[in-house]
């Protein structure tokens, strides 16, 4: 059978991490590779009531096709959310999508014909990558440093790609360095965006999970000219099941989206959309967010102890203050796809660093994930990684 496909087809390729997350379903598996949250702090009992709840009072609404834009009350909800990180937005200004992963390849749709540039950090997250490389991009990827992406090396990046159609950026604990953009930095990126034309879109799954510190303010808190679109996410704070995100951006931006969204899918879950409204109404989110703040913290430190402990000369790795991911670099010339293979062999799974540099190389970098993984697991699962380091 000869099909013939679109030209797009040979650039998509199957997500590394998607197949590394088979291997959880192995008990026998430590698995440092997704970024789960953890399912133990899943609200369970909470959503009974809350389903109901939903059912009882709006039910017929829930199983009913609703506005493309998303529910209404979930919209206002978001938009007070959101002035924690600084953001005045009006709810109208708020798409509803089916997880922000949905707002990443709508971005692709909305502003990338074939050949035009995305402007990334170096490295970036890979479901990004894969969901633009389906509008057949060139990606230049911008250095980071402790205080994330080189706004020097951003602006030289602009000025050499003048059909640049915006800057993607994960301003807080990024995956997957776990690297924090400062603030003098989010206030230069706006800047650059307004001077040379060219919006930035800022993925924020991550900005609430905060270990120390001050949260920092969104990158679009900044930005008083339309230029900056932010995706946001219930994911990583409360359900990654219920696939609830949005897009806060322009009226003319968000127009586009909505036009998009009409072509996908409609609309988002009705059911969802309102389960997430009614726990907000119902139950303390912050009080859940704290909690899994508390957890996750722990863990992180446990894992950078053992880390410091068990690894080998040579390999250095960060220490994020938040978020769900460290990451490591291994001696010039290791290749982690190959580690994986002997690490695979103990028991233990990590997600290899190549695929998050779309154009290549870095291959001697590995992305570890400390959110899902029991305090017991994070031990015995980094001593065997060490083990692993030190035979090379």
């Amino acid at each position: 059978m000869s099909v013939k496909y679109a030209k797009r087809m040979d650039y998509i390729k199957g997500s590394a991490i998607r197949e590394l997350l088979k291997l959880t379903e192995q008990p026998e598996i430590i698995s440092f590779a997704g970024g789960l949250p953890a399912p133990e702090l899943f609200p369970i009992e909470e959503m009974k009531e809350v389903c109901v709840r939903v059912l009882d009072t709006d039910g017929k609404a829930a199983l009913q096709y609703s506005p493309t834009e998303g529910y209404m009350p979930l919209r206002k909800i978001i938009a007070e959310r959101m002035k924690k990180s600084g953001v005045e937005i009006s709810p109208e200004h708020i798409l509803i999508t089916s997880g922000s992963q949905q707002g990443l390849d709508f971005c692709g749709k909305v502003f990338l014909d074939e050949g035009d540039t995305v402007i990334c950090e170096s490295p970036s997250y890979l479901g990004a990558l894969n969901a633009f490389k389906s509008y057949l991009p060139k990606f230049v990827e911008v250095e980071m440093d402790k205080d994330g992406m080189k706004m020097d090396e951003l602006e030289k990046a602009l000025q050499a790609n003048p059909n640049a159609k915006f800057i993607y950026t994960i301003p807080d604990f990024q995956n997957p360095s776990g690297i924090t953009m400062s603030v003098e930095r989010r206030k230069k990126l706006v800047e650059l965006a307004v001077k040379y034309n060219v919006p930035v879109v800022e993925d924020n799954p991550y900005g609430e999970l905060r270990f120390e510190g001050e949260r920092l303010p969104a990158i679009k808190h900044f930005d008083t000219e339309g230029m900056v679109i932010f995706l946001g996410t219930f994911s990583k704070i409360f359900s990654p099941g219920l696939r609830v995100g949005w897009v806060a951006a322009s009226p003319e931006i968000v127009r586009k989206y909505v036009l998009v969204k009409q072509g996908a899918d409609l609309q988002s879950n009705s059911m969802a959309q309102r389960e997430a409204a009614a726990f907000v109404q119902m139950f303390d989110l912050d009080a859940h967010i704290n909690k899994i703040i508390e957890v996750y913290r722990k863990r992180r430190d446990l894992m950078i102890e053992t880390m410091e402990k068990e690894f080998p000369e040579g390999f250095t790795f960060t220490y994020p203050n938040g978020g769900l991911f460290t990451w490591v670099e291994m001696p010039e010339g290791v290749d982690a796809a190959e580690v994986l293979k002997k690490a695979l062999e103990e028991k233990v799974a990590f997600v290899p660093g190549g695929s998050f540099y779309p154009n290549g190389g870095n291959e001697n970098h590995c992305r570890l994930n400390y959110s899902c993984m029991p305090e017991d697991k994070i031990v015995e699962g980094i001593t065997r990684l060490g083990k692993v380091f030190k035979k090379l």
